[in-house]
């Protein structure tokens, strides 16, 4: 995980007055005299209204909530991405990119207002204890579920290993409702999955990038090569409906393909803030034939990943147009336990362009037709999101053919009905029969 920053006004004031910024005959001083002052104006705008609120409206105002409530104003209005984290929130965000927790394993949602199980995770106290999908939690120990939030419920389930927890749960075709008390355990999140889709063709799927995911994609690799053996001709490697996530991770699978040059480069404000990040040829994987899958729910990281191996010509990408999200996040802990996520730069490819706003546009665009069409909203279609400098009214989707027929954001369970999964087995049997052709090899397609 990035290291955390903590904010602090004094630290924030020096650099304003240090760093500033050179208009015309204007000196550096002046500037940041001039934007420490108007900086100032808008607190004392700020006390003012806090002053109002607190004095005359109708009850009296909790001050954390009202600060809080400013903070995360202040955030939604700079860009879709950056936003303020409870310290609950905060917490749930360093669970997710640790890769574990502690708790008894299961996924849940609302679905009809009800607390639901959406599925126990395999091999957890809850799967072993018989929890189904499908369940309705309506007590967590003797706490009524009714009106609970998600975060309020995983508040309650989650703790220490070896303690207990008793949920009861409604069954479809269970009369009353059933009682688990459930200990507690280290419950790992695998975001790195692998199926057989074809004897030669191997199949690795990200479903986001964790601090773990870098080691779980090699181990996945080499077990799936070393399945397939002689026979291997191939990989496809499924990025589809990836949210992103580490930006560390994304760059160290990346890098397990490409033998050198750059992986991905950002650029801020502060020039503490421009990276470039080189690929080592070390641990570089051989040189087979490789298709990334992606879509419109593709982002941030996994468009990283993607973007880096088109521009390497490593890779063929087929799918749909990704998510567009070109911007980098910075986690900042607060003193009272809160956080905020801070967009603090634009990244790019290799090649030097920007995808945001605009997407990576595939080497062949493949949709899949099962499930119900429903198209994907992506980063041009959210308020406020940032422009894209390279191109033209980023937001101006009049001469966008592929909206002509929306992206599907559903992979279908049977591979057979999945057309982007079906289109890359073929094309790497067919790159691998073509390269057998002209070795002299005789070639031999078997189904």
């Amino acid at each position: 995980m990035k290291p955390v920053r903590y904010f602090k006004t004094a630290a924030l004031v020096v650099l304003l007055i240090l760093v500033g910024v050179t208009t015309g005959d204007r000196s550096p001083i002046s500037d940041a005299q001039a934007y420490i002052s108007q900086t100032y104006d808008q607190i004392r705008l700020f006390s003012e209204a806090l002053s109002i609120v607190q004095k005359n409206y109708v009850e009296e105002p909790d001050p954390q909530e009202l600060v809080r409530g400013a903070i995360k104003g202040m955030l939604t209005s700079l860009d879709p991405h950056s936003s303020f984290m409870t310290p609950d929130m905060y917490k749930e965000m360093q669970i997710d990119t640790q890769g574990e927790f502690q708790g008894i394993g299961i996924t849940i949602g609302i679905r009809d207002d009800i607390l639901t199980v959406i599925a126990p995770i395999d091999d957890t106290p809850a799967f072993r204890a018989g929890i189904l999908a499908g369940d309705k939690i309506v007590k967590i120990e003797n706490t009524t579920t009714k009106d609970m939030s998600l975060m309020e419920a995983v508040k309650l389930m989650r703790g220490p290993k070896g303690t207990k927890v008793t949920i009861s749960i409604v069954r479809e075709g269970t009369p009353e409702p059933i009682e688990y008390t459930i200990t507690r355990d280290v419950i790992p999140l695998y975001s790195v999955k692998t199926k057989d889709i074809d004897p030669a063709i191997g199949y690795v799927r990200i479903t986001s990038f964790q601090k773990k995911t870098s080691t779980e994609f090699r181990e996945a690799l080499e077990k799936t090569r070393n399945e397939k053996g002689d026979a291997f001709k191939g990989l496809v490697l499924d990025l589809r409906n990836n949210p992103g996530g580490l930006l560390v991770s994304a760059i160290e699978v990346a890098d397990q393909f490409i033998k050198n040059g750059p992986i991905v480069s950002t650029k801020g404000r502060m020039k503490n803030q421009d990276f470039s990040y080189n690929a080592n040829e070390k641990g570089t994987e051989p040189e087979y034939p490789m298709v990334v899958l992606v879509n419109g729910g593709s982002a941030s990281a996994s468009e990283i990943v993607a973007g880096a191996l088109q521009d390497d010509k490593r890779a063929i990408i087929i799918g749909t147009t990704t998510f567009g999200k070109g911007s980098v996040q910075t986690i900042y802990a607060l003193g009272d336990g809160s956080g905020m996520r801070v967009t603090t730069a634009r990244y790019f490819t290799p090649s030097g362009r920007s995808i945001q706003a605009t997407g990576i546009e595939p080497d062949i665009v493949v949709r899949n037709k099962t499930g119900a069409p429903r198209g994907h909203v992506r980063e041009k279609d959210l308020t406020g999101h940032l422009e894209n400098n390279q191109v033209k009214n980023d937001v101006d989707s009049s001469d966008d053919k592929e909206e002509e027929a929306p992206a599907m954001d559903i992979i279908p369970e049977d591979p057979a009905e999945d057309a982007q999964l079906m289109r890359a087995i073929d094309l790497l049997k067919g790159l691998d029969l073509f390269k057998d052709m002209h070795s002299g090899t005789s070639a031999q397609v078997k189904e």
